[in-house]
């Protein structure tokens, strides 16, 4: 039978050596992203076996955290709020993403690819065990993720097709074949990413045991906000923040995963006696309940990053008598599960305040990203300096001798908290009617206070606001004022005075070093 010529205008490439084809562009790009994606991939099932913390895409973000700039830092939380660490994760995807193309354009003609995809996986080897609690095993996970991820761009380059020329109509069958092998490889990726983090999720058991957990009963438990402690003003803050809506601002990627039966307290350093509990020993001390305001330091003028909430647990002051706290020790160095620490001037936690151990909130264990099973709670001081969530140890130290986290960052060593006030109601920009309005919101200086709040509408003289009962000086306080609203353009400005007789400075500050200041204002309209 005489042979059919090929027809006019169709590419017959499979009979081509794969050895002489050189992949195309768009192939060569996907064959990087599934080679970027299985070392992710891989690496995310064994740290699911190792430790969770092990995992690369989590040490990455942790180390930018690390290393970013105190300015780019802050702008990222005042336009982001509590979603800056999902915007860090996004931004990340999307330069790995990119990176990936890179490594599969140039894995066309020569293993260059391969080299930088080997160099950047061995950068992020050093991320990781660059963290603080990273053991030698910590570095497997990657590793093999990044043998994986080499193996697979080797085998799907070698498979890619070559381009089809323009006008051309491909009949090639080992395009189909490609395309499958690189979903089979993008599901085993992804497959083995969701089974890494499901095996750590269950090797923690952290929820399980949360739910197990029983709170202490309290020797004194906090009494119940008085009559008139939340005004009725709609879109005003409430006075006790539920535990889903309270403000969360550290710096674990990843939640540190600790169960109770696992958790230690070590309290060593100046001490006289080194002491170390478990939560079993712990349920044996006498605990209190008491309602304490706590603020970030990176909170803006008007900002959100304040709550209030009830908590449970045991006063740091008889945990540091027992240890005995030697004279000349003047901080209390805190660490957390994940390696986060915090500098407290040890007269914060040892002058009468309710500085607490908390394990509870709000009537319930502590939420884990909230800190379970115990943290710190200090009133007066903001949370850099004294809120150390998933509390692992406390070392007695000086101020002289040892930096904290955020100190060696270039924010202050102390950080008491500022007196602040902020305008909930009316909202930005917003539009109301003429007559009687009322203006309403918050106002906090935790263990001084606030003794008054006024408003000034414009550049009209300052009037004094109603203030809510007030519940201790540890808590924020409610304000309403009364007006009668005049059609036109407004702006609303407030200002605190504290219990030591001080109004709240009108001169703008950042957030850094030692947290914002300045009179919120809020504009609007009546017509």
């Amino acid at each position: 039978m005489q042979d059919v010529p090929d027809s006019p205008g169709i590419a017959q490439r499979s009979r081509e050596p794969a050895s002489e084809r050189t992949p195309g562009v768009v192939a060569a790009g996907l064959c990087g992203l599934v080679a970027a994606g299985m070392v992710l991939g891989i690496a995310e099932l064994f740290a699911g076996l190792i430790d969770p913390d092990a995992s690369p895409f989590v040490a990455t973000g942790a180390t930018v955290v690390d290393h970013t700039p105190e300015t780019l830092r802050e702008f990222a939380i005042e336009q982001f709020g509590t979603a800056d660490k999902v915007v860090l994760f996004v931004s990340m995807g999307v330069v790995m993403a990119v990176l990936a193309v890179v490594v599969g354009l140039l894995e066309r003609r020569r293993p260059y690819g391969s080299a930088l995809l080997i160099a950047f996986g061995l950068i992020v080897c050093v991320a990781v065990l660059g963290r603080p609690n990273a053991t030698a095993v910590f570095a497997i996970p990657t590793l093999l993720g990044i043998a994986a991820g080499v193996v697979t761009l080797r085998f799907l380059i070698a498979r890619a097709p070559a381009p089809t020329p323009l006008g051309e109509v491909s009949v090639d069958p080992s395009r189909r074949r490609f395309l499958v092998l690189v979903a089979g490889a993008a599901a085993v990726a992804a497959g083995s990413a969701a089974a890494g983090r499901w095996v750590g999720e269950r090797m923690r058991a952290v929820t399980a045991d949360l739910e197990r957990f029983v709170l202490p009963r309290p020797v004194t438990a906090a009494a119940p906000p008085p009559p008139g402690t939340d005004p009725p003003v709609r879109g005003l803050t409430e006075f006790v923040t539920p535990n889903d809506t309270f403000y969360r601002i550290d710096t674990a990627l990843r939640i540190p995963a600790v169960t109770s039966e696992d958790w230690r307290l070590r309290i060593h350093g100046m001490v006289d006696r080194e002491i170390e509990l478990t939560m079993d020993e712990l349920r044996r001390r006498p605990a209190v309940e008491k309602m304490i305001t706590l603020t970030c330091v990176s909170n803006e003028v008007g900002g959100d990053l304040a709550g209030n909430a009830r908590w449970i647990g045991y006063p740091l002051a008889d945990l540091l008598a027992e240890a005995g706290v030697r004279p000349d020790a003047d901080m209390v160095l805190s660490t957390s599960a994940d390696g986060f620490t915090a500098g407290t001037p040890v007269a914060a936690l040892t002058d009468g305040r309710d500085a607490l151990l908390a394990v509870g909130m709000n009537g319930a264990p502590l939420p884990v990203e909230h800190g379970y099973p115990a943290r710190l709670v200090v009133p007066g001081l903001y949370g850099y300096v004294s809120a150390t969530k998933w509390v692992v140890d406390l070392e007695l130290t000086r101020f002289d001798k040892a930096q904290a986290y955020w100190t060696r960052r270039g924010w202050s060593a102390r950080g008491p908290i500022k007196t602040a006030s902020r305008i909930d109601v009316p909202a930005p920009f917003a539009e109301i009617a003429p007559g009687p309005a009322v203006v309403a919101g918050v106002a906090w200086a935790q263990h001084r206070g606030i003794t008054a709040v006024e408003v000034q509408v414009d550049d009209s003289p300052w009037q004094p606001a109603e203030l809510a009962p007030e519940y201790s000086s540890d808590t924020w306080r409610q304000w309403t004022w009364r007006w009668d609203a005049t059609p036109g353009d407004h702006t609303l400005r407030v200002r605190a005075t504290d219990g030591e007789g001080r109004i709240q400075t009108e001169q703008r500050a950042d957030p850094v070093p030692d947290g914002a200041t300045g009179w919120h204002t809020r504009t609007f309209r009546v017509e």
